[in-house]
């Protein structure tokens, strides 16, 4: 398919269409608005479901297997945060405590990027590897090495041990509900699994829908202070991503995972936390300006993969894989 015609596609898919209604609702000022239990509940069950479906797909595979993209996985865990945080360092003449906020956030994962690229590659009918939610728990500690940075850096993080840092990320929802859920699944019977896979399954895409319309609504609020984060950021918050996509398609495709799986790996190493990454960058670094690293990752980032991002990987994938 085309480039042209592929955008086109994922703009007009009901996934992004749902995210772009909250888009609308956001900038004009709308009263929808789902109410924060709600959401929160939502969160879990997407990141809980994906844990499950993860560890069902996990039993089928040896470790042997995946070596390989682990060891791609491990590298872009410090790679990512690293990177960033010297090109905001010398380009950007970021103090050494914002950029490392900012690192923070590229080394993370979005969960719902991660949601929108598995939905994705499903539509295309290149589905890809179920262990993946393993993978994207594992990029959680990209915030660790970004937090350690800006201890190195400056002689402190707020005074907080780097021991407490790690305990606080990994009792974090994204990392102990995938963590969680990935067990779970692995443990389950194939029995046991058709008699929730109504829940866990059938009614995901859906519930999806609702999220991305939330998540529209906040990143319309937080493009609002685009003017905060200058044209420097701006431009890091798409070019970023697409450089880190374009590696993470590539690396995986040397891992030996599938058009599918190379795509969503893609998409993972290009996106940016704003759900867990921000309790940990505000406990470990209170100086960072929220204005600067929430609005990169949430108000640029995030709509970009969301609109353009996703395809461009995908194209990128179709076309290296020949």
């Amino acid at each position: 398919m085309p480039g042209f015609e592929l955008l086109l596609a994922n703009l007009v898919s009901p996934i992004v269409l749902a995210f772009v209604l909250g888009l609308v609702a956001g900038f004009a000022k709308s009263e929808i608005e789902l109410p924060e239990p709600v959401l929160k509940l939502i969160s879990i069950y997407l990141l809980f479901s994906i844990g499950l479906k993860g560890g069902t797909e996990l039993k089928a595979v040896e470790l042997a297997e995946i070596s390989g993209i682990l060891a791609v996985t491990l590298g872009l865990i410090v790679a990512i945060p690293v990177v960033s945080f010297i090109v905001l360092r010398r380009l950007g003449g970021f103090d050494a405590g914002n950029a490392a906020a900012v690192a923070a956030h590229y080394g993370s994962v979005s969960s719902v990027t991660f949601f929108a690229a598995l939905n994705y590659a499903r539509a295309m009918e290149t589905p890809a590897e179920g262990y993946l939610p393993a993978l994207v728990a594992l990029m959680e500690w990209g915030v660790i090495v970004a937090l350690f940075l800006a201890r190195w850096t400056t002689g402190t993080a707020n005074g907080v041990k780097l021991q407490s840092i790690l305990i606080d990320t990994l009792r974090g929802r994204g990392i102990l509900l995938l963590s969680g859920g990935l067990i779970i699944g692995y443990l389950t019977t194939e029995r046991t699994w058709e008699q929730i896979s109504p829940f866990y399954d059938d009614i995901f895409r859906g519930v999806l829908m609702l999220f991305l319309i939330e998540m529209g609504i906040t990143a319309a609020r937080q493009m609002r202070g685009f003017a905060q984060v200058g044209v420097f950021m701006a431009g890091f918050g798409m070019i970023m991503p697409l450089v880190w996509g374009v590696v993470g398609v590539t690396l995986a495709k040397v891992a030996g995972l599938s058009v599918g799986g190379a795509f969503v790996f893609g998409a993972i190493a290009a996106s940016a936390s704003y759900i867990d990454a921000p309790a940990a960058v505000r406990a470990a670094i209170p100086h960072a300006n929220p204005g600067i690293y929430l609005t990169a990752s949430l108000g640029i980032t995030f709509p970009f993969n969301l609109l353009v991002g996703l395809p461009v990987y995908y194209l990128y994938a179709t076309w290296l894989f020949g």
